[in-house]
């Protein structure tokens, strides 16, 4: 099974990775990739709404519940500390999938920080792939404006999807 890119967005919480991400997206989609995103949380959530017929389903042993619908399908699988690799093993048909979170993970991360949301961590993520900020940081990964989601855009062309299209390639 071939390798989907990943890229995960990173930072503090109310730094803007989901106003950032919305962007990113957007713009991935007018230049004609497919995208899919995992939002990625170290708390526990509901997966499914209590009562509902895919709860009850899952609630009666279904390892997989899909509601099939004419706008779409949902998803709901319940996995024990998922692996990020099975997270996104999971998402089929995309060119592309954007993570938000996984900051600890394998895959090009871009930082979003805003400096009045947080202090800078004293030690920034590793594998950067690009800093998105309203301040300069001291890093070799290029500095993008918060606003500057069609910069980021072009750098993950350049960088993760063109590699991806050589590799099916051969």
């Amino acid at each position: 099974m071939e390798e989907i890119p990943v890229v995960s967005v990173v930072g503090c919480s109310g730094s803007g990775k989901t106003t950032f991400l919305e962007k990113l997206i957007a713009e991935l989609k007018r230049r004609g990739h497919r995208v899919g995103t995992v939002k990625h949380t170290d708390h526990a959530v509901a997966l499914d709404r209590s009562g509902k017929d895919t709860w009850r389903h899952a609630r009666a042993g279904a390892e997989v519940v899909a509601l099939a619908a004419p706008n779409g399908v949902r998803l709901v699988r319940e996995m024990p500390d998922p692996a990020p690799a099975e997270v996104v093993a999971l998402l089929r048909g995309v060119d592309i999938v954007l993570t938000e979170g996984y900051k600890r993970g394998k895959w090009p991360k871009v930082l979003v920080y805003r400096s009045d949301a947080a202090p800078l961590p004293d030690k920034l993520p590793g594998g950067l792939l690009a800093v998105v900020s309203d301040v300069p940081l001291s890093t070799a990964a290029p500095r993008f404006d918060l606003s500057d989601a069609a910069g980021v855009a072009g750098l993950i062309e350049d960088k993760i999807l063109k590699k991806a299209r050589l590799v099916r390639s051969i």
